[in-house]
């Protein structure tokens, strides 16, 4: 708090004034600051969008085989015994599918304690018989502390009486390395660790005893000690068109001519002694649906050619080099709507003329231009050159391609086999990945998520440079505060002085007026 003297001047105006000009390098420097700040804010914009064309778009959509697919199985009969999927190279044949025995895996089974026990308890309550909801006041600490062990293929778990039978379930299941998938039936009380894989080539190896110890299967048992069946594994048995599928299938979901099969139930009736007495079989035929196709095309020239005017405008947009980032003294002698148009002047043109957004256009410009020829054929042309490398899609010329030669439409943009890098969407994806990475290492985003309010990264090459400009507004900050300070003590003693001088004055002119 500063008091103005009595010479009459007003001495924090002139201090001010004085300050203004010395304050120019630091409103330089925050200007710069603010600056790179808008400059990075509008990398992880750009990267947002980039994050939900790359993964969103490409990766989890256009890139997937049945996006461009035009084969539609359809599944006539016993429609309940199977779910159908006909793929891009479905050749149309028509199959009568009989299923006489589903593929089972290898499992052993308790014989379960019955109702009354559900998966939110403990070890220690079902080890005691202590059914849901009633009291467990009769166990102590030791039966908590109790250590049950099971082997699960050469792989040896321990839970306590703590563990709960979620928990149980839950961590077998985690563990990956065992192929097995354990559950627990609240009905039966029935505990059971299956082989992951279907068939005879599914394996289970479990030892539910081990010396000393008491076994997780006991845990589960009727009584003292746990009945442990074995589920024997079956391969399955499918005939199609009266031909037995020889070797054995040994999952339920199977595939022949570019049809795949989800097996549901089998279709077969069987008598008391497990005879055959009938069949209701399903019958799969394919049929020619563009429409998914077009849908799909249409979906991706839209995205392209959004993404593609985003990125023109960036690297095209004016920059209006008069209108700097406002000082506080600026903003405060400024309504909200001028402030608001002005940094609309002053935002803009941020990325203007930026190498990797101006790198990326020019490599999907090319990626669609060198394809050019083959996508001509099928109904996909190049806008006029002022249009920037956009995109349009002739619909009837592209349903007839992908009806005539769907599997041309679907090597130009997915690629085949393991040639998928090589396609056109391969192609977008790798280069969009390739300029996130370089968003990230100038601008310290991430291109792992698209999220906006993300923290930046303060190792990236604007992050250590917002650090020393932080670093030097600091120190100049310091220096004009003392520089402030010692104009006041000028001041203060330059009227310290006149204040002598005009009591020095005034008893002289008293002494002479005597």
């Amino acid at each position: 708090m500063r008091i103005n003297g009595f010479s009459g001047m007003d001495i924090d105006s002139m201090v001010k004034e004085l300050m203004t000009a010395k304050r120019a390098p630091l409103d330089k420097l925050n200007q710069k600051k603010t600056t790179l700040e808008w400059q990075r804010d509008s990398y992880r914009e750009l990267n947002s969008k980039m994050y939900e064309f790359r993964n969103t778009k490409l990766q989890q959509t256009y890139r997937l085989s049945s996006a461009l697919n035009t084969q539609k199985a359809v599944v006539a009969g016993n429609t309940d015994a199977v779910r159908a999927e006909a793929g891009a190279t479905a050749n149309g044949i028509k199959m009568d599918v009989s299923v006489e025995q589903l593929a089972t895996a290898k499992a052993k089974v308790t014989d379960g304690k019955g109702q009354g026990f559900t998966s939110r308890q403990s070890l220690a309550e079902l080890a005691s018989g202590i059914k849901f909801g009633e009291p467990t006041t009769s166990l102590g600490a030791s039966d908590y502390a109790k250590e049950y062990k099971i082997k699960i293929n050469n792989i040896e778990m321990t839970f306590t009486g703590k563990d709960t039978v979620s928990s149980v379930i839950a961590k077998i299941n985690s563990k990956s390395e065992l192929n097995v998938q354990a559950s627990f039936d609240e009905l039966t009380g029935k505990f059971s660790i299956a082989a992951k894989d279907l068939g005879t080539m599914g394996i289970l190896d479990v030892q539910p005893l081990n010396a000393g110890d008491s076994s997780v299967f006991d845990v589960f048992g009727a009584g003292s000690t746990a009945v442990v069946s074995d589920v024997t594994a079956k391969d399955a048995i499918v005939k199609i068109n009266g031909i037995l599928l020889n070797p054995a299938p040994t999952s339920n979901v199977i595939t022949y001519n570019g049809v795949t099969m989800n097996l549901l139930a089998e279709t077969v009736t069987r008598d008391s002694s497990n005879a055959i007495t009938g069949d209701k079989p399903f019958t799969i035929t394919t049929q020619s649906d563009p429409d998914k196709a077009l849908e799909t095309m249409k979906s991706f020239i839209e995205d392209y050619n959004k993404i593609l005017a985003l990125f023109n405008t960036k690297v095209g947009e004016e920059k209006y080099r008069s209108f700097q980032p406002l000082t506080k003294d600026q903003r405060s002698a400024m309504s909200e709507s001028d402030i608001k148009l002005w940094e609309e002047k002053a935002k803009s043109g941020l990325l203007k003329n930026d190498d990797i957004l101006s790198g990326l256009t020019s490599t999907m410009r090319n990626i669609m231009g060198e394809k050019m020829g083959e996508l001509s054929n099928i109904g996909i042309t190049g806008g006029k050159y002022f249009e920037n490398g956009k995109i349009y899609l002739d619909e009837d010329k592209f349903k007839k391609a992908i009806i005539n030669n769907p599997q041309q439409v679907s090597d130009i943009f997915q690629g085949s086999g393991a040639n998928t890098d090589n396609s056109i969407f391969g192609k977008l994806y790798s280069e969009m990945d390739k300029a996130m990475t370089k968003i990230a290492e100038r601008a310290g985003t991430t291109k792992f998520s698209g999220d906006v309010n993300s923290i930046y990264k303060e190792e990236s090459v604007m992050g250590k440079t917002l650090k020393g400009y932080t670093r030097e507004i600091t120190a100049l900050e310091r220096r004009l505060s003392d520089m402030e300070s010692r104009y006041y003590k000028q001041f203060t003693a330059m009227e310290t002085a006149m204040s002598k001088y005009q009591n020095q004055a005034s008893s002289l002119s008293s002494f002479f007026a005597r």
